[in-house]
């Protein structure tokens, strides 16, 4: 595979104003991704799902994002129109939500929701539900016509979120963004959706970038992991060298993972340090 990125974002800033003046939600954010699974970890209100909806330029006035580049395969989409980013969301670049509750239509099927993604990619009426059928088979869901005409209430949270990432992956995407997408569901159902993006990954050589809160989830699925907090990248590792940490935050983060020989610690709140620099990057691993 090509060591070149697949997304290359160099000095990402997100604000909103307020009555008190401008809030930064992401200051200064750069790192690079490959064809790799990239972990980004940080506590809520860290900036990491800001960071994921900047990417796709889905942050609404009054916010307001600038970088020096957010390149995708060498196109830079600062520069394109909103009818050029359409186009882009889903054919380039899917998310996947954290509850798909909230991303499934409640009053169309399922199988109406897959099929009407297709159509909008381009896709004809008559192989629609074929390729329907074959992308819920590709997220390992069982007896995928009989899912096909079921409404989003009848189907569990782990089939829900299956279905949303077969949604994502029918334009083939280059990059798959997934904010939090096992936080809801319990552990067996979350090793399911783990090791179904892992094969995705893997079989279709795409780019991952996976939000979470879960530093030791993320360490085992991921290649590398950046570290968010304050709205900034304080530390970016490789998820096989967090030993390796340096940054307070991190060093935190760690020790309050519960271990079974020793009681964790209280992650202690750090005061916002304007001599923090953003870690260097990390080469992306293809």
């Amino acid at each position: 595979m090509s060591s070149a990125p697949l997304l290359d974002v160099k000095n990402l800033t997100v604000t909103f104003p307020t009555r008190t003046g401008t809030f930064e939600a992401v200051r200064g954010t750069s790192f690079t991704l490959g064809r790799e699974r990239l972990g980004i970890v940080g506590e809520s209100g860290s900036g990491k799902s800001m960071t994921g909806r900047a990417i796709l330029r889905l942050i609404r006035p009054p916010g307001r994002v600038v970088a020096d580049h957010i390149m995708l395969v060498g196109e830079d989409l600062l520069g394109k129109s909103e009818r050029a980013m359409r186009r882009v969301r889903g054919e380039r670049i899917s998310m996947v939500m954290q509850d798909p509750k909230f991303s499934l239509n409640p009053v169309m099927t399922v199988g109406d929701q897959i099929v009407e993604a297709y159509r909008l990619h381009g896709g004809s009426r008559s192989d629609a539900r074929q390729k329907a059928i074959a992308m819920l088979e590709a997220v390992s869901i069982r007896s995928p016509e009989r899912v096909l005409r079921a409404y989003p209430h009848e189907v569990s949270g782990g089939m829900g979120q299956r279905i949303m990432i077969a949604m994502m992956l029918i334009p083939e995407p280059d990059i798959l963004i997934a904010d939090e997408p096992t936080s809801a569901l319990d552990v067996s159902v979350q090793a399911q959706v783990l090791s179904i993006m892992d094969r995705l990954v893997s079989e279709r050589g795409m780019g991952l970038i996976f939000i979470s809160h879960d530093l030791n989830l993320v360490a085992s699925f991921c290649d590398r992991v950046l570290i968010m907090y304050a709205g900034r990248i304080v530390e970016a590792l490789r998820a096989d060298r967090l030993h390796d940490a340096s940054h307070p935050y991190t060093q935190g983060l760690i020790g309050s993972l519960p271990r079974l020989e020793a009681p964790a610690e209280r992650l202690k709140v750090l005061e916002r340090d304007p001599a923090w620099h953003e870690a260097p990057s990390v080469e992306a691993r293809a």
